[in-house]
């Protein structure tokens, strides 16, 4: 590209500075950076937004906030006027993404990935402005592609650049199969960006190779490059493992506002800050303003998270849910109350009935084990009072209260007759 940024007015080089900053808050890399500058600089001289890709392979329709870093990177180009292309994957996601994979996944169906595609836009909506994006069915163009089409698509990567995955390096060292057909999953992702033309692709750091190669597919195919952006992945409410339903340390953007800001609240601290920059809609200035607070010890913890469950609560549900939710956890979990709305619990028990068989049958618990460690963590009451010994028999009696944790309560009904 020419010096593009010399045809620039002071004014147009503040506005170039200010998108930049917002893209660049909270990323793990863009490759390559003055790339993006440039096509930035580009956009605001043509008055031509910039064409953002995101791929979707929708084979996982529930969302949580871990999916949102992603949702709320788009957000911020789609606020300045710039064009979201989300590609639904009802092609590749027959094949699976390989990323991560200790085998091949599973293949989906049409219906499959026709009903996980609805329930992404359903969600998706709760970030974006949907009516401003552009949809795209990856099997548009690429069922179209003839044998002569692909073995060319084929040529443009070898077998050793498609083995530099870790994911593909580990199964071949470790014997384990890797079927033809999974090496078309990036060749085919890629050449989604050659047909849309997008100028940047969004993706987690899992997805590095994969976004990469639409880069290089652009490139092989003489189009102007793509810039990637890679997004951190969220650890969980753990602080450990990824965010993720299958690990139960997730939090839903369809939860309900007191489950979600209790959940908020159950992060670790030193994971506050990662969560303000990565899912809260907070400005640049108001996430740097928390940043340096709790860094030099005139925002106390306790305020901070409460202000990011609040935050979160807000962005999903509306500000009068969020006020509602904080007054509700600072009356249960500050002040040591109950929640005004408790579930009620019909049971049908004879006699007495031993305090781990209970939690375990009422599904407070998944596993005897996880009931024992409960108590012997002090997390178990009835009625208010610390149950300490796993062996403790239980009469059941007519309004009893059972809370495990800090957010799971229940009150037992004696069943009738």
């Amino acid at each position: 590209m020419e010096n593009i940024f010399e045809k620039l007015s002071a004014e147009q080089k503040e506005e170039l500075e200010r998108q930049f900053s917002i893209y660049a808050g909270g990323v793990e890399e863009i490759i390559p950076s003055i790339e993006l500058k440039q096509k930035l600089a580009r956009s605001i001289l043509t008055d031509k937004p910039l064409k953002i890709k995101l791929g979707l392979d929708p084979s996982a329709p529930d969302v949580h906030i871990g999916h949102t870093v992603v949702l709320n990177k788009l957000k911020q180009f789609q606020e300045n006027g710039h064009i979201i292309q989300l590609i639904i994957g009802d092609f590749t996601g027959k094949i699976g993404d390989p990323t991560g994979k200790t085998a091949a996944r599973k293949q989906l169906t049409d219906e499959e990935v026709k009903h996980n595609a609805m329930t992404y836009f359903e969600q998706f909506g709760k970030v974006l402005d949907m009516s401003k994006v552009e949809l795209h069915y990856n099997s548009k163009w690429l069922k179209e592609l003839k044998l002569e089409d692909i073995i060319h698509l084929a040529a443009s990567i070898t077998v050793a650049r498609l083995l530099e995955r870790n994911d593909f390096s580990n199964r071949l060292a470790e014997g384990k199969p890797i079927s033809l057909h999974e090496f078309f999953y990036p060749l085919m992702q890629g050449y989604d960006s050659v047909m849309l033309e997008s100028d940047v692709e969004l993706g987690g750091t899992d997805q590095h190779f994969n976004v990469l190669m639409g880069r290089h597919l652009q490139d092989h195919f003489g189009k102007e490059k793509q810039v990637v952006i890679l997004l951190p992945l969220l650890e969980g409410l753990d602080g450990v493992e990824k965010m993720s339903k299958s690990k139960h340390n997730y939090i839903g953007i369809d939860e309900k506002p007191h489950e979600m800001y209790g959940k908020t609240m159950s992060i670790p601290d030193d994971l506050m800050i990662k969560y303000f920059e990565l899912v809260t809609d907070l400005t640049v200035e108001e996430k740097e303003t928390v940043k340096q607070d709790l860094l030099n010890g005139t925002l106390h913890p306790r305020d901070a998270k409460m202000l990011l469950a609040k935050t979160i609560v807000a962005m999903y549900h509306g500000n009068e849910a969020a006020a509602e939710a904080e007054k509700h956890f600072t009356s249960v979990f500050q002040n040591g109350g109950m929640p005004d709305e408790i579930p009620v619990v019909v049971v049908d028990f004879d006699g007495e009935v031993l305090v781990i068989d209970l939690l375990v049958e009422l599904e407070l618990l998944r596993s005897k084990g996880e009931a024992r460690k409960m108590i012997l963590n002090g997390g178990v009451k009835i009625d208010g009072e610390k149950i300490k010994d796993i062996h403790q028999n239980l009469i059941v009696v007519e309004g009893m209260v059972i809370q495990v944790g800090k957010r799971k309560f229940v009150k037992l009904l004696r069943k009738e007759g």
